[in-house]
């Protein structure tokens, strides 16, 4: 039955015992406000704003001043699009925001993103003790999250080239086209090491190697870090095991393999699927994303062991743990119990990335309970700190216009070229058919791949999940031969190969077919292989031209055994990103083959 509150007119009696009411309400349903937050200050003295000393004095500076909400708060990442309050990022003092797959402002544009950051952070900064925000994005093949942006070859192709300091490179200009719009926080590198390749992750990792996947890591963690005027922090994900699962252990019906069980003794966890984090840790890596697996039938994000003993113990991570896409709530349990297991197993920040309002309260319930510790929380604050601190986040003026022309500049994109060039793998040659001849009369390119560049990118570009069509800015493959040739050469291109039959043979064919985009599990496939349409191309292109050449555009190995025979020269480009000119760099010799496999791929 509804409550009847007594009216004003009721005497003081009731009065003072209707305010009372209020007042216990209050209390009782926030428990949070009960410890009242000290009064604004002025902080310009303050340690923790002195950039001289050094982080750990700076990080302790500010813990003592912290209260305890504010300290949980910190621990909060939340997807942008679920703060439908702005005043909420200096509410409860929201220690990161993300933008998700696809999740860009309008228009989506690099000054865009700039003026969406530059918002967040002015909020942030309006909190009692101005403490910054952390900005993150899946830049995992440059900041492929804007049109026009550079969009380096996936890991899988990088991993090819077993070039240190190309990866490095390559780092370093993601992160200075992150920082030119406001963004500071790579989810990036992926430092799984793959051992099936129907998982729809692949092409995120560097190699199924151990130790190419340590070596490359450890590099890409340098390159972020190697930016002069504008610091940033990596992630190494997913810790740990990903690259174990196997075909049919998936826990999510959705999916074969994503998201499932890692189901390998401890020694090859050991020795498989820990040295590239160690790799990661001792170059200095903020932050370690935990992988949404399962291992010894226990989530990664509820393995103490794993996290708190393991990494922060044996490796000497002293950055953040950080959950992956809503990854705590998969612990059994319902949602309470599965906060208080992740951050008593040692996840640092929650990647919710929905409902903050109700983490912050669970968190503070089970404070109150007894199933946290206020050194807990002031362990996962001091990390998450020591990050921001270390990203020189604290002594940084708000991003300003002047630096968004490194998105997609001149200098990145010859970097991304050269990464394309020395990604290639050539898996077969008979007869010497490659290198081609500039001066060739006549050549004719098919192919689903051959002019699209979101086929080129893959996943992870604009959308989680790819994009379709020539609608960003790059150069497609097709583009690139055609740039190769001089104009005495006829290049003649068919999407489906369908070319005119009655003319003479052409000299040379080339049929560029693979992998539509796509990610995670939704990339899982019990067979990878070309889809009936490419064949058909590809049978076409052969009929009309004397010899064939196949490039495969994909996120990695595709069962060819049953054709591969009746084509002359086969080229694995991968996901070469938007500099398909790199391609036609090395089809007509201006630079040799110099990618090995990364994986096994079977001809």
């Amino acid at each position: 039955m509804p409550i009847k509150f007594p009216t004003l007119k009721s005497g003081p009696t009731l009065r003072f015992m209707f305010a009372a009411f209020i007042l216990a309400a209050i209390v009782v349903s926030a428990p949070m406000w009960r410890k009242k937050a000290p009064a604004p200050a002025d902080l310009s003295r303050a340690a923790f704003r002195d950039a001289s000393l050094p982080v750990e004095t700076r990080v302790e500076d500010l813990l003592a001043r912290m209260t305890t909400a504010e300290k949980i708060g910190q621990m909060a990442m939340v997807e942008r699009k679920s703060v439908y309050d702005r005043e909420d990022i200096v509410r409860y003092g929201i220690g990161a925001l993300v933008s998700g797959g696809g999740s860009n402002p309008s228009p989506n544009t690099a000054a865009s993103w700039l003026e969406m950051t530059n918002a967040y952070q002015s909020d942030a900064l309006r909190t009692r003790l101005g403490i910054p925000l952390l900005y993150g994005a899946d830049a995992v093949h440059g900041h492929a999250n804007v049109p026009g942006a550079t969009v380096f070859p996936h890991f899988i192709g990088l991993g090819a080239t077993r070039d240190a300091d190309l990866v490095r490179r390559v780092a370093l200009a993601t992160t200075a086209e992150l920082a030119a719009t406001g963004v500071y926080w790579n989810f990036s590198p992926n430092l799984d090491v793959p051992q099936d390749m129907r998982w729809g992750r692949v092409y995120e990792s560097f190699s199924s190697d151990t130790a190419i996947v340590a070596d490359l890591g450890r590099a890409y963690v340098e390159g972020i870090a190697s930016l002069p005027d504008d610091a940033a922090i990596g992630t190494a994900k997913h810790y740990m095991g990903a690259g174990g699962m196997r075909w049919g252990t998936s826990i999510n019906k959705d999916y074969r393999i994503d998201q499932g069980a890692t189901e390998v003794d401890e020694a090859a966890l050991r020795r498989v699927h820990l040295p590239p984090f160690q790799a990661a840790v001792d170059a200095g890596v903020s932050s370690v994303m935990v992988g949404l697996n399962s291992w010894n039938g226990i989530k990664l994000s509820a393995n103490r062991y794993l996290l708190t003993d393991v990494l922060k113990g044996e490796l000497g991570f002293d950055g953040f743990v950080v959950s992956d896409w809503y990854g705590v709530y998969e612990i059994p349990g319902g949602e309470y119990h599965a906060a208080v297991t992740a951050i008593e197993a040692g996840v640092d920040m929650v990647m919710l990335p929905f409902d903050y309002k109700s983490f912050i309260g669970y968190v503070t319930q089970a404070l109150e309970n007894g199933d946290l510790t206020e050194a807990r929380i002031d362990d996962a604050a001091r990390r998450i700190l020591r990050a921001k601190f270390r990203a020189g986040l604290f002594d940084r003026q708000l991003a300003d216009a002047s630096r968004l022309s490194r998105v997609g500049s001149d200098e990145h994109r010859a970097i991304a070229r050269e990464a394309v060039r020395k990604s290639l793998v050539l898996l077969k040659n008979a007869g010497r058919t490659l290198p081609l001849d500039a001066k060739t009369s006549r050549i004719l390119v098919a192919g689903s791949a051959a002019h699209n560049l979101g086929r080129q990118c893959g996943g992870w570009t604009v959308e989680w999940q790819g994009i379709d069509g020539n609608w960003i800015p790059g150069t497609t493959i097709l583009d690139g031969i055609r740039n190769a040739v001089p104009e005495t050469t006829d290049v003649e291109y068919r999407l489906d190969g369908d070319f005119t039959p009655s003319r003479p043979l052409a000299d040379v064919g080339i049929a560029v077919v693979g992998e539509a985009p796509y990610s995670e599990g939704y990339g899982d496939s019990e067979h990878p292989a070309l889809t009936p349409e490419d064949l058909a191309t590809i049978a076409k292109v052969r009929a009309a031209s004397r010899r064939i050449v196949v490039i495969i555009v994909s996120g990695r190995p595709v069962d060819i055994r049953p054709y591969v025979k009746d084509w002359d020269a086969v080229v694995a480009a991968w996901y070469p990103g938007t500099e398909g000119g790199g391609v036609a760099d090395v089809l007509f010799g201006d630079y040799p083959f110099t990618g090995n496999l990364p994986v096994k791929w079977e001809l």
